[in-house]
């Protein structure tokens, strides 16, 4: 590959190995360096141009300076594939076991894998873990048990990949945080479960207190369609789960217009948020059995634990 298609590639980032073997001299790169024609980015690894360094060529600056076989990963794929809208404050970079990146490199953290050759997407640049693979590296590393969640949830509703294929994925891993919650969590994404909020539905509140099982993200046709988060169709009841996203302006007003119509066609509609489901689930369980139970259910609701409030004096 000459060097105009190179630094094509690479967005305008060389490594010094590759501009020596292009017909560069040392001589020719200290002096364009010096000039400043091109800047020195990290050790052995230039930008061949003045100003800033967009994204995608910072990560193609810290993967030339890991060296060989050095993939993105973590964050800094996900953000390149569009898991997530907000790269973090480090690029991440995963090198070969079998390999030592010496030295420090400001803004960039270094990862080691013995599975890289089975986890790097084949064509993709700059080079990168497949999609699977962040996914779970992301969970791997969560510190908590509802970010993990929020990377597999997201990367199913952003329909980047499916429950099967990540499943697929975590059976090839022989070690993994949170193995067991996720493998849970697969299954009940496929059940339709769409985000963290509606897992924690879906477990804390429904399956622990006993509560009829609803239909998620159930499709309704009318004059406009309409997608019910929890729809109760036996009993007239529909659950709505309100993150911050698509709930605040205009979204606020759909809402209310769908509960309006809810409303006029007999429904009832519950609305909870985070605050509610994730702060006290026993109790959001027995408001909705409340509800439930006047609109037919004959079902009593259960404690999950003791002193649960959830069951009827």
């Amino acid at each position: 590959m000459d060097l105009d298609a190179l630094l094509d590639l690479q967005h305008g980032v060389i490594g010094r190995a590759q501009a020596l073997a292009a017909g560069c001299t040392t001589d020719r790169i200290k002096w364009l360096v010096a000039s400043g024609r091109w800047q020195r980015v990290h050790a052995h690894t230039y930008a061949t141009f003045t100003g800033p360094l967009p994204f995608v060529a910072q990560v193609w600056a810290a993967i030339l300076r890991a060296g060989r076989g050095a993939v993105a990963s973590h964050r800094t794929a996900a953000y390149l594939d569009g898991l997530c809208d907000d790269p973090g404050p480090v690029i991440h970079v995963t090198v070969p076991a079998d390999r030592y990146v010496g030295g420090k490199v400001d803004g960039v953290r270094i990862h080691y894998s013995h599975r890289l050759p089975l986890t790097r997407h084949p064509s993709k640049n700059p080079p990168r873990t497949r999609l699977d693979e962040t996914v779970l590296d992301l969970v791997d590393v969560a510190p908590h048990p509802r970010e993990a969640e929020t990377w597999v949830t997201a990367a199913c509703q952003r329909r980047l990949t499916t429950p099967e294929r990540l499943a697929d994925a975590l059976g090839r891993r022989k070690k993994i945080r949170w193995r067991p919650m996720v493998e849970a969590m697969l299954a009940d994404v496929a059940d339709g479960a769409q985000s963290p909020l509606e897992l924690r539905h879906l477990r804390r509140v429904e399956r622990a207190h006993g509560l009829p099982t609803g239909c998620r993200q159930r499709r309704v046709a009318g004059q406009r369609v309409i997608w019910i988060d929890v729809d109760y169709p036996d009993y007239g009841v529909r659950v709505e789960l309100d993150g911050r996203i698509g709930h605040t302006g205009e979204g606020r007003f759909r809402d209310r217009h769908r509960d309006n119509r809810a409303t006029v066609d007999g429904h009832a509609t519950l609305r909870y948020g985070h605050a509610d489901v994730f702060g006290d689930p026993c109790a959001v369980a027995a408001e909705q059995a409340r509800v439930l139970q006047a609109r037919g259910w004959t079902g009593t609701p259960r404690a999950c634990r003791p002193g649960c409030p959830a069951p009827s004096p």
